[in-house]
């Protein structure tokens, strides 16, 4: 082989080692076969492992569901962020949406039920359409709104209600939920959000305290649950 022809190779081998690692640097996860960053990751604040367990509770519990309800005699959804689980969609009775209820309960790593079932007929087809255009809308205003996580929201839509689910402060958690209340479209906006510290997200770097002999070591100041809020529409 010409020298040439063998130094280009050579160059090219190095080429490619040295953006491997540097894709091993940056995180690079290899997902069924596919390449993906992990700027998913970064970005949501639930960790990687929250993540994982709340798609194994929506499988779960789906599949709980269609059991509970064949022949389509009920339909129900279930979105689940770091083990809070939002039940939406329609059953039969009021019966059956209580045993739905503390059937999710019974799914491992589920923290707290939120039952948004509504009992009646199935919603027409042409209405959950439309639900996930909002849904659609909603998630490019908030992604659009400066100042808000929308990385860390989830967003789900029943019959024109809008549920808004994430780690936010306060203040994160108001601006998302105005900024929704302004889609045209939407009936109502819930907010089930866990409102966390502004501190937490960005803790300054000082000096650990000094324990006085004795004292203990100083109690951390606890996080707000947050719960289910109900915003008006604009």
């Amino acid at each position: 082989m010409p020298t040439r022809q063998r130094a280009q190779r050579i160059l090219l081998a190095g080429l490619a080692l040295a953006g491997a690692l540097s894709l091993a640097g940056c995180g690079l996860l290899v997902v069924g076969g596919t390449a993906a960053t992990t700027a998913t990751v970064a970005t949501d604040r639930r960790t990687a492992g929250e993540q994982v367990e709340d798609q194994a509770i929506e499988l779960k519990v789906g599949s709980e569901m269609r059991k509970l309800f064949a022949d389509d005699k009920g339909r129900v959804n279930a979105t689940s962020y770091a083990g809070l689980v939002l039940l939406t969609g329609d059953v039969p009775t009021e019966q059956d949406k209580q045993r739905a209820e503390s059937i999710a309960r019974q799914v491992e790593k589920v923290k707290k039920v939120v039952n948004e079932l509504r009992v009646g007929a199935l919603t027409p087809l042409n209405v959950r359409t439309n639900d996930t255009w909002l849904t659609s809308k909603v998630r490019s205003t908030l992604i659009n709104t400066k100042g808000v996580p929308s990385r860390t929201i989830v967003v789900t839509t029943e019959r024109g209600i809008v549920y808004l689910l994430g780690k936010v402060t306060a203040d994160e958690g108001q601006m998302a939920g105005t900024a929704t209340s302004g889609v045209s479209g939407i009936n109502k906006v819930v907010k089930l959000f866990q409102i966390v510290p502004a501190a937490s997200l960005n803790p300054p770097k000082v000096p650990a305290p000094i324990e006085d002999a004795g004292s203990g070591s100083p109690a951390a100041a606890p996080a707000s649950s947050g719960g289910v809020e109900t915003m008006p529409v604009q």
